[in-house]
C-alpha cells in the first residue's frame, strides 16, 4: 500500500537534525501573516508524528507538501526536499493564505486545498494535443465526435462574467478577482476569445447573453464557453444590486443562458457544444443570507421546450449541488477554478469534456481537500449526443 502524505512528512522530518527542525519551525512561524503556524501551536510539538500531524491539520494533506518543500529549501536542506517531491509527485505551487471565505460569508475560517501561485499561468501552459493522438481519436471514433475547425479558420469567442463588487459592501466576493484571472488565462490557452464583463445586475447579465448569443463570430466558430461567476441562489445567478429586503428580484435565472444560447435563438452554434460554467453557491446550509425562497417559486414558470433538438449540444459544471453553499478563498479564488483550471491544463489534450467534467468532480470527492467542509461540483443539462476534444494547440 502507498504511504499517505503524513506518512512521508513524518520521514523527512526525522532525517532532519535537532538544528534543523527547529529552524524548519522557526522559518513556520515567520511566514507571512495567516500563512504560517502561531509559536504557541508550534511549542506543543515534540517529534515529527506531531509536526507531520500540524502540518496535514493545517494546511491539509494536498497542501502540507508544498509548504514543506518551501521551508527545506529555505533553511538548506535541498536534499530533503528533492526527496520529499520525488516521493509524493508534487509539484503543485505552494500554497498561500489558511484564510478563506464561502461565497455568502466572508468571515468564516476554512481550509483550501492548494492556492496557485500569483504568477502561475506565465510559468505553465495547457498541454498541447498532438497530432497524432487527434489523428488516432478521429480515426477511432470521428462519427462520435464533434467537428473542431482548423485553427487558422475558425473564430472562437467565450463569454466571462465576473460579479465582484456589490452595492450590498457585505457581499464583496473577495478573491473573485484570481478567478477572474485564471479563467481567462484557460479560455485563451484553449483558443477563445474572451468577451468579459464585470459587476453586472441581473438584467445586464440577461442582455449580455443575449447579445454575446449574436455574435457573428460564432459563424465561423466551433464552440463556446459560457462562464458566470456571482453570489447565487437555487436556479439563479445574484447581480449586483441584489438585497434580500430591498431588492431580492435582482436575479438571473440560469434557464436564461440556455434559452439565449438554444438553436432557436444562436442558429450561428447550431449543433456546435455550448459549454456552461457557472460559480455561485445554489442555497445555504444555515437558513439562507442570500436566498429568498419565494422569490424564486415565483420565477419558475418556464415555458418547455416546443419540440425535440430545440436545446441541444449543452453541458454545464455548477460549482456544487442544488440547495449548497461554494467555497472561495479570499486571496486565490474559489476551490471549483482552481480545480477545473487544473484538470484542463493537465488533460485537456487527452480527455472530451465530460472525462474532463468528471476529473474535477473527483476532486471534490477527497475528505481531505477541505476538512470538515463539504462542497461537490455538479453537471448538469447534459445534452451532448457526441464528444467535445478540445485538442488544444491544433
Amino acid at each position: 500500500m502507498a504511504k499517505s502524505v503524513k506518512a512521508h512528512l513524518e520521514d523527512t522530518f526525522n532525517d532532519l537534525g535537532k538544528d534543523e527542525l527547529k529552524n524548519f519551525k522557526n522559518k513556520l512561524c515567520d511566514r507571512k501573516k495567516d500563512h504560517g503556524i502561531r509559536r504557541g501551536r508550534l511549542e506543543k510539538v515534540t517529534d515529527a508524528i506531531d509536526l507531520a500531524d500540524l502540518m496535514v491539520n493545517t494546511f491539509t494533506s494536498t497542501g502540507a507538501v508544498p509548504v514543506t518543500i518551501e521551508i527545506l529549501q529555505m533553511i538548506g536542506c535541498n536534499e530533503q526536499a528533492v526527496e520529499l517531491k520525488k516521493n509524493t509527485g508534487q509539484c503543485l505551487p505552494v500554497a498561500r493564505s489558511r484564510v478563506d471565505a464561502v461565497d455568502s460569508r466572508a468571515d468564516q475560517g476554512l481550509k483550501v486545498e492548494f492556492a496557485l501561485s500569483d504568477d502561475w499561468h506565465t510559468q505553465l501552459h495547457v498541454i498541447p494535443c498532438s497530432q497524432e493522438f487527434k489523428n488516432r481519436i478521429l480515426r477511432e471514433n470521428g462519427q462520435e465526435i464533434y467537428e473542431v475547425k482548423d485553427k487558422s479558420v475558425r473564430k472562437r469567442l467565450a463569454l466571462l462574467i465576473n460579479n465582484i463588487d456589490f452595492e450590498d459592501k457585505d457581499m464583496t466576493r473577495r478573491g473573485a478577482d484570481r478567478d477572474e484571472d485564471n479563467m481567462e488565462w484557460l479560455l485563451k490557452e484553449l483558443d477563445y476569445q474572451v468577451v468579459k464583463y464585470k459587476n453586472l445586475s441581473a438584467k445586464d447579465m440577461e442582455k449580455a447573453v443575449k447579445d454575446f448569443a449574436q455574435h457573428q463570430e460564432h459563424e465561423y466558430s466551433d464552440s463556446t464557453f459560457v462562464v458566470i461567476m456571482s453570489h447565487g441562489i437555487r436556479d439563479a445567478i445574484v447581480g449586483v444590486r441584489f438585497n434580500t429586503v430591498t431588492n431580492p428580484s435582482d436575479t438571473f435565472l440560469i434557464d436564461k443562458i440556455y434559452r439565449c444560447l438554444n438553436t432557436e435563438n444562436c442558429p450561428g452554434l447550431r449543433d456546435k457544444p455550448k459549454v456552461i460554467l457557472i460559480q455561485a453557491c445554489r442555497g445555504e446550509e444555515h437558513g439562507g443570507m442570500w436566498a429568498s425562497d419565494g422569490e424564486l417559486d415565483e420565477s419558475k414558470a418556464i415555458e418547455g421546450d416546443d419540440f425535440v433538438h430545440k436545446e441541444k449540444d449543452f453541458i454545464s459544471l455548477m460549482s456544487c449541488t442544488p440547495d449548497t453553499k461554494s467555497y472561495r478563498h479570499v486571496q486565490n479564488g474559489t476551490f471549483y477554478v482552481q480545480n477545473l483550471v487544473d484538470v484542463l491544463m493537465k488533460h485537456a489534450h487527452e480527455d472530451h469534456i465530460e472525462e474532463l467534467f468528471r476529473k474535477v468532480i473527483r476532486r471534490f470527492e477527497s475528505t481531505d481537500s477541505m476538512g470538515r467542509f463539504r462542497q461537490m461540483a455538479c453537471k448538469d443539462r447534459a445534452t451532448l449526443p457526441k464528444l467535445f476534444y478540445l485538442f488544444p494547440g491544433l
